[in-house]
């Protein structure tokens, strides 16, 4: 509860939210630089997957070479 949610206030706002179904009124970016903004934002995340991909493919590699030594200095 740090951030003052209890499990009741999250279920009520849980309710609440399904009443009024605001995805149902979402439209998504309508002029042409609010679509920009969003392909941007999605280009964004993209690379930042693939750059947190990379980063764990790399720590593989380094961690399976260190586990090589180890098994060599046996």
């Amino acid at each position: 509860m740090a951030n003052g949610w209890t499990p009741e206030r999250r279920a009520r706002q849980a309710e609440l939210i399904r009443g009024w179904k605001p995805w149902n009124h979402s439209t998504g970016p309508r002029t042409d630089a609010g679509k920009a903004i969003s392909s941007a934002n999605r280009e964004k995340s993209l690379q930042a997957a693939s750059e947190a991909v990379e980063q764990a493919r790399r720590n593989l590699v380094a961690a399976r070479a260190r586990l090589e030594r180890m098994k060599n200095r046996s």
